[in-house]
């Protein structure tokens, strides 16, 4: 009933109207949804630029709760691509801007983006995912302006085959990130991209609930409006075989807690 990662036309890699992802998400039942776009500085391809008007976004949110206020609840969101070079400049973005919820992302490794291929040049794949998860613990130590870490294992999605499952510095980073009282996504796109589960997997998903965390949102990664709640039956099923009694939203950068067998229930009775 709650999409927690969703994009629009204000993400350089999406082309769908705000609004067009708002009326499909009535049209679904859902209860809520955050857009979350893009802003990746210094994003190493050229071709895309994943900034956009902040100004003119937080105009059409307003426009969007206002008009659909009676229908589904819409918040405001941001994910952010981190990077070591770039943490203070992300720091400057959220202390001068407003966000009901911030996704802390990492598209971009050793500067060089990860869809692309290169950064697998030259690199046998673990060497590759053990740099990933490196860059990735050193900005969770040093950056705290965010709210959830998005689809933690995303270099699986690019390059498969590890021997390993970096199950060490994995549970390093979630107990930094336990610490700071922030949360992870369980991003539902894995399935839409030919991995068998969603991202973060089943096993960092346990993991993560052994070590103490709580705090966890469901997102679809939508960039068109046909995939919004994607899978999300089964991944609430998935959640509370592993133990989790809660998944969250957020207002104002504040999380709030819905039990997910209610949930469950009312996701049943929509679909009816």
């Amino acid at each position: 009933m709650f999409d927690y990662h969703v994009h629009s036309n204000f993400s350089a890699d999406c082309k769908t109207p705000m609004e067009e992802t708002v009326l499909k998400g009535i049209e679904l039942g859902l209860k809520e949804i955050c857009f979350t776009e893009h802003i990746d500085y210094e994003y190493p391809d050229s071709s895309i630029i994943f900034e956009f008007d902040l100004a003119l976004y937080d105009q059409k949110i307003k426009q969007m709760q206002e008009k659909y206020r009676n229908y589904i609840h819409i918040k405001k969101g941001i994910e952010i691509g981190v990077e070591p070079n770039l943490l203070n400049r992300y720091k400057k973005l959220l202390q001068a801007n407003e966000f009901d919820f911030v996704i802390c992302s990492m598209h971009t490794t050793d500067r060089m983006d990860l869809h692309s291929g290169k950064f697998f040049h030259d690199r046998t794949v673990e060497e590759a995912y053990a740099t990933y998860y490196k860059e990735l613990y050193y900005c969770i130590q040093n950056f705290e302006d965010f709210s959830v870490l998005g689809h933690l294992d995303l270099v699986k999605r690019y390059k498969q085959g590890s021997k390993k499952n970096f199950h060490e510095i994995i549970a390093e980073i979630l107990k930094v990130i336990i610490e700071k009282g922030k949360g992870i996504e369980l991003n539902t796109s894995g399935f839409r991209y030919g991995l068998n589960s969603g991202m973060p997997s089943d096993d960092i998903l346990r993991l993560y609930k052994e070590l103490g965390g709580e705090i966890i949102t469901l997102g679809s990664d939508s960039h068109v409006a046909g995939t919004l709640g994607y899978k999300f039956n089964d991944s609430l099923e998935l959640l509370e075989s592993i133990g989790f009694k809660y998944i969250a939203t957020f207002l104002g950068g504040e999380p709030s807690y819905h039990a997910i067998n209610q949930v469950k229930k009312l996701s049943h009775n929509s679909s009816k």
